[in-house]
């Protein structure tokens, strides 16, 4: 029997032994079969398995990954996770404890990112910062707070130098919004002045760390019709700046009209659409982006697209590095080229 060849990898090519298979083993599905069904990268699952441990549990090196039952279905509540707004490292601790033990299913509420915290409901101040958050979390939780400014920028700024602007979000920036118990869907709430300077201070130093690209943009990036909330499209242009991915940026609430003529004047090969909130996530808005030969790929990016009834041909990515990992993968590769 022929053997396989590995693809974990840029670069990486070796040929190794093809799965078993007969009777009373279980079937498995390989990584991009995986993708599909779960409606992320197949980078993303590579990216789940090396730091936090989603990956197939039968896996070997030498071998192509490929997924049991089990492991589609641990995968499936880390998704469940980000789609309610948790943190890819908290819900990935949520998918690893709930599968060792169902029972914590019902036990674990995860957090809803469109809900108002129950403090800004009461009209009561941000909550202190919780003692088991992490330290980087705490130390920029502590300066939001203390509205210090310039500690929040020095904090955001170190950590984009050391860790990229993807870890930044991901793991310090919404955190921290979560440990404070504030977000910014709700202006009039009580605490919203955290969120706004934290917002503020965050598209500063996002915009610094974004480098010039030089190459005709292929990607478009907007917000859904309606949409406010910006700060992810900015984090996303940065990351993908990095990668020396040249992007068409339309900013935020971007009417159905002007997405439809701006995909037909400039011609793109990926537009991703961001919705926060379930409100905004207006399927209509997708399809209004004309069909072209070859066809451009529509991504539904953010969670508000989580229950929104999306296309087939429409591919749904719940978080800003699903969303960068994606559009790096569909972007010509002759238009990378990084400015000096």
């Amino acid at each position: 029997m022929p053997s396989e060849t590995t693809a974990d990898g840029p670069g990486e090519s070796r040929p190794v032994a093809p799965p078993p298979t007969g009777p009373g083993l279980e079937p498995t599905l390989p990584v991009a079969a995986v993708a599909r069904r779960l409606g992320i990268a197949p980078a993303t699952l590579r990216t789940w398995d090396r730091r936090y441990g989603l990956g197939p549990t039968g896996h070997t090196t030498g071998r192509h990954r490929r997924y049991a039952t089990a492991d589609l279905a641990r995968l499936e509540l880390m998704r469940r996770a980000l789609l309610k707004g948790a943190a890819p490292a908290e819900a990935a601790d949520y998918a690893l404890r709930v599968s060792a033990d169902p029972t914590a299913l019902a036990d674990l509420e995860l957090p809803d990112p469109h809900a108002i915290p129950a403090q800004a409901r009461a009209g009561g101040p941000p909550r202190p910062v919780p003692p088991d958050a992490a330290p980087q979390v705490r130390a920029l939780a502590r300066a939001v707070l203390a509205m210090d400014d310039p500690a929040v920028s020095a904090a955001l700024s170190g950590a984009l130098a050391e860790h990229g602007v993807v870890w930044v979000w991901d793991e310090l920036v919404v955190p921290v919004l979560a440990a404070v118990g504030v977000g910014w869907t709700s202006p009039a709430a009580a605490g919203s002045e955290v969120a706004h300077l934290l917002a503020e201070c965050v598209l500063t130093e996002v915009m610094r760390a974004t480098p010039p690209v030089r190459g005709e943009p292929r990607v478009l990036l907007c917000g859904a019709p309606g949409e406010p909330y910006a700060l992810p499209l900015y984090v996303a242009r940065a990351a993908l700046a990095q990668r020396g991915v040249p992007v068409r940026m339309l900013g935020a609430a971007l009417p159905v009209a002007a997405l439809a003529n701006a995909a037909r004047r400039t011609g793109p090969a990926v537009v991703a659409v961001w919705a926060q909130a379930t409100a905004h996530a207006e399927p209509k808005a997708l399809r209004a982006v004309p069909t072209t030969r070859p066809r451009v790929r529509v991504l539904a990016c953010g969670p508000g697209w989580a229950t929104a009834g999306l296309s087939p041909t429409v591919e749904h990515l719940p978080g800003v590095g699903d969303t960068v990992e994606r559009v790096d993968a569909l972007s010509p590769r002759a238009a990378h080229s990084p400015g000096e």
